[in-house]
């Protein structure tokens, strides 16, 4: 007996559980049809192993500037017709722009990075307990920590993260197409005049932007337009995301006082948690690709021209891959969530989100042993479905 189909994305009621109107999708894993703001019908993939499958196919687009790009928001047109780097690229287009990536965001440079983010983590902390109680913790810390990270590693003088933080917002969330044409814009005419900055500097910053202005850009290897693209989703990236999963994480953590008491009485846990909390949060939910040709899987067949949707919230809570999903348990395996995505798109800053991350809970904790939610938890503000999943604001005592 057919049923109407879901409409995606939509709201949580819960900021760390999937909106209680997916439950049929996690009834039909792993394909299900769902319908998008305008109404159009998508595929949308609920099943662990088929999403690892498809997000490894290249019969499967990342190209957002096409016409039949499934758009999930209104405000996602304003994505569209727009220069794109790394995540809507496809092909050797891709391939030139990861490759020039990968070796900034490896594991052996997050692990040099560490000491570096210890002592931002501490000096956010330090400033906190200075104010004293109570405090905001998403601008007090969870914003700041990865946005000052990411200025180091990319070369962007931390002064104008008031800037680049509110075009993000702007940029993520709109809430109309127009305003994310207008963010955009503006970061393309500040990366634009960073890097005429850079180009003038006799000798280049150790920063990933500065290499990539000084070889990349002078060699031909890239020209101005993707370069400023590709600085715009790095920075964006960078910061937006880790800084909703400590938010996020923070919260969740505080909601579960036996699982935290757990982490304060063996530290050495850090690395799991982390892992579940990403699987459990799933705060990227939505990922977009349009099929390229028709694709057999899981005894269904994706036309060409079909939009896919991966929910990265229902995918990481497939019983079949992990018994009781909706708990908090890092003694479980998790490494093999999607929450990075999977295939050549995976994301290239795993390493670093996991380093700052594990300093970041770990230390806010273990400075703070009291940290304890200054509100109601059912009245503290999240984000909409519609974007990145996180916390709008945390108020915080100890």
């Amino acid at each position: 007996m057919e049923t109407e189909p879901v409409a995606f994305p939509q709201d949580r009621t819960c900021p760390y559980q999937p909106p209680a109107a997916y439950a049929p999708l996690r009834a039909t894993r792993p394909l299900s049809r769902v319908t998008l703001y305008d109404g159009r019908p998508v595929w949308l993939v609920t099943g662990r192993d088929t999403a690892r499958a498809l997000l490894a196919d290249p019969r499967l687009s990342s190209d957002r500037t096409r016409d039949d790009f499934p758009a999930p928001t209104a405000r996602f047109t304003g994505f569209k017709k727009r220069k794109s780097a790394l995540l809507g690229l496809d092909g050797a287009a891709h391939r030139v722009q990861r490759r020039m990536m990968v070796p900034s965001f490896t594991l052996r440079r997050a692990t040099e990075m560490r000491p570096r983010i210890q002592r931002i983590v501490d000096e956010r902390i330090d400033a906190m307990i200075a104010q004293g109680p109570p405090a905001e913790l998403v601008n007090a810390f969870a914003l700041p920590v990865p946005s000052t990270v990411i200025c180091a590693l990319l070369g962007v003088p931390y002064s104008d993260h008031d800037f680049f933080e509110g075009q993000s917002r702007r940029l993520l969330r709109g809430p109309k197409a127009e305003d994310v044409v207008d963010a955009r814009d503006q970061l393309e005419e500040y990366f634009d005049d960073l890097i005429d900055r850079k180009r003038k500097q006799p000798e280049p910053g150790d920063g990933v932007l500065d290499e990539l202005v000084h070889r990349q850009l002078r060699d031909g290897e890239l020209n101005r337009e993707e370069l400023i693209a590709l600085a715009i989703i790095l920075l964006v990236a960078g910061h937006e995301t880790t800084a909703n999963m400590i938010s996020l994480g923070t919260y969740t953590l505080l909601q579960h006082p036996d699982k935290l008491a757990e982490l304060r009485t063996d530290p050495t846990l850090i690395p799991n948690v982390v892992e579940e909390l990403m699987r459990l949060l799933s705060i990227a939910d939505g990922l977009l690709r349009i099929a390229l040709e028709d694709i057999e899987v899981a005894g269904t067949t994706i036309r060409a021209g079909d939009g896919v949707v991966f929910s990265t919230s229902v995918i990481n809570r497939d019983e079949d891959v992990y018994a009781d999903p909706d708990t908090l348990d890092w003694h479980r395996p998790t490494r093999h969530h999607v929450s990075f995505g999977f295939g050549i798109h995976q994301c290239l800053g795993q390493n670093l989100a996991r380093a700052e991350l594990e300093i970041a809970l770990r230390t806010l904790f273990d400075r703070l042993p009291a940290l304890r939610l200054a509100a109601p938890a059912d009245e503290i503000p999240f984000k909409p479905g519609d974007t990145i999943q996180g916390m709008l604001e945390l108020p915080v005592t100890w």
